[in-house]
């Protein structure tokens, strides 16, 4: 069966993701040891996360404050009574031989997120989340293979979806709102380069209509949005491929539960082991760590706390600020970004153009150099005062422009001054001044005087263009309009 042949409306996919959250705690979940990424291999230890006889766990209070604090944005249910369980599996990362979850009894349960997702507002429900230590890093090399045990015993928090996606864009929109989310409360720094942020995703089909889950496989380690939705999508056409293929054939037979990897290069999932089951973990109650008992007050005061979350900072970019859903999101899933603006819109009050020169004109600036305006050392306070100078007439908007750019090549130098020092930089703003270019304007186009009359509203752009042009973009737009028509009529 050729690939253009099969209809995939026919298909519904159902989707769960399993993220994996590093908190950004100064010490590790059950050890005094630093919690930092990048350090030499092996300095980050204790006897505790490396698994030493007789070493004891003792829980990080702050990363249960942080769990907290992520329980009541996602408006999940926080146990008052949880406790930790000992997860057994043997692999040279795991010193232990085991790892330290919360298995039978998670810190959240059930809550919800909402985002938008291909032009629709959408909620998608969470079925749990739960504290657990990582593991270390295997490190590959050419003749060898050692491992580094800094991340072992590292804070986790991983969150665990309802299977309520159905496509690529949902799962993707989910994750990247999850992480706006996280990251706003300060539970992480949200570098999926670095591994803070690991995405499991599991993946079934259904034929459209039908309520049965059928066989589902999981894909590892996703740290990449992008990697995420080709995921998705290969393996969609892969399991629909094969139920078309054998229709004769039951589902347990076609599709088998497995643990896959993504592989850019072949754009494909790539089958790594058999799925465990619980029963191969052999869970039982951690016997050295106390039950985790929270207080309703205690509660109370991290809720009081809790900071403008992402979605309701887009609502009020939109309603209040008149922000277009698609600028509003640039700003609000950068929060540092977002804060960029927020600090030079109290200053000059024009959100529409204070957006538009942070998202697109000084972004495309920075873009072929890899740098961005947030590391430019330009203060937010520069760039309200650039807008100040366009919204009160004092330059316009071509000569904001190079403006920007002597910005950019002298940060830190207040455009004020800029434009004081330059007097390429001063405008035209008289009509005695502008006058002159003008009738000059005029009298070399007659022919763009004669189609304006005849209603053609082009014509009128283009003398206005060569006004602008002629004064080097220094005229007064509002003059060169009043004069224009004034002459032309």
């Amino acid at each position: 069966m050729k690939e253009e042949d099969v209809s995939y409306d026919l298909w519904e996919p159902v989707i769960g993701l399993e993220i994996h959250v590093q908190l950004n705690t100064k010490s590790k979940l059950f050890s005094s040891a630093p919690n930092r990424f990048g350090d030499e291999p092996n300095t980050n230890i204790s006897v505790v996360c490396t698994g030493q006889p007789g070493a004891l766990p003792v829980l990080n209070r702050e990363a249960v404050h942080k769990a907290v604090k992520l329980g009541l944005a996602l408006k999940s249910k926080i146990s008052l009574v949880s406790h930790f369980d000992r997860k057994s599996y043997f692999y040279p990362d795991s010193p232990r031989n085991f790892q330290i979850t919360q298995y039978d009894q998670p810190i959240l349960r059930g809550g919800e997120i909402t985002t938008d997702s291909e032009g629709e507002t959408k909620t998608f429900q969470i079925n749990r989340a739960h504290l657990e230590d990582d593991a270390g890093m295997l490190k590959h090399f050419t003749h060898f293979a050692g491992v580094d045990y800094n991340r072992a015993g590292a804070p986790l928090i991983e969150i665990v979806s309802e299977p309520c996606m159905h496509s690529a864009k949902d799962a993707s929109a989910y994750a990247q709102a999850l992480r706006a989310l996280l990251v706003y409360l300060d539970v992480t720094d949200g570098n999926m380069e670095e591994g803070s942020l690991r995405i499991d995703v599991n993946i079934s089909v259904r034929p459209k209509g039908s309520k049965t889950f059928r066989p589902r496989i999981e894909v590892k380690n996703m740290n990449s949005f992008h990697f995420l939705e080709l995921a998705i999508q290969s393996e969609i056409e892969r399991q629909v491929g094969l139920y078309l293929r054998h229709p004769e054939k039951a589902p347990e037979e076609l599709v088998h539960t497995g643990t896959y990897r993504w592989d850019p290069e072949t754009q494909k999932t790539v089958l790594m082991r058999r799925k465990e089951t619980a029963d191969d973990y052999r869970y039982f109650l951690e016997p050295d760590l106390l039950p985790l008992v929270l207080t309703q007050d205690y509660i109370d005061s991290v809720s009081a706390q809790l900071p403008e979350l992402p979605h309701d900072r887009f609502r009020r970019y939109v309603t209040d600020l008149g922000l277009s859903p698609y600028n509003a999101s640039i700003l609000v899933n950068d929060k540092k970004l977002g804060d960029y603006f927020e600090q030079a819109n109290l200053i000059c009050l024009n959100p529409r153009l204070t957006c538009n020169w942070i998202t697109v004109e000084f972004a495309g600036r920075y873009k072929e150099s890899g740098k961005s305006l947030l590391d430019s050392g330009i203060p937010p306070a520069h760039v309200a005062k650039l807008i100040q100078l366009i919204d009160q007439g004092k330059i316009t908007g071509r000569i904001a422009k190079s403006v920007a750019d002597d910005m950019v090549a002298s940060p830190g130098v207040d455009p004020s001054a800029i434009v004081e020092k330059n007097p390429d930089y001063q405008p035209l703003d008289t009509t005695s001044s502008i006058e002159p270019i003008v009738d000059e304007v005029l009298a070399a186009n007659p022919q763009s005087i004669t189609d304006y009359k005849a209603g053609k509203g082009k014509a009128f752009e283009f003398l206005v263009g060569q006004v602008m042009k002629l004064s080097r973009g220094k005229a007064s737009p509002q003059i060169v309009n009043e004069l224009l028509r004034r002459k032309i009529t």
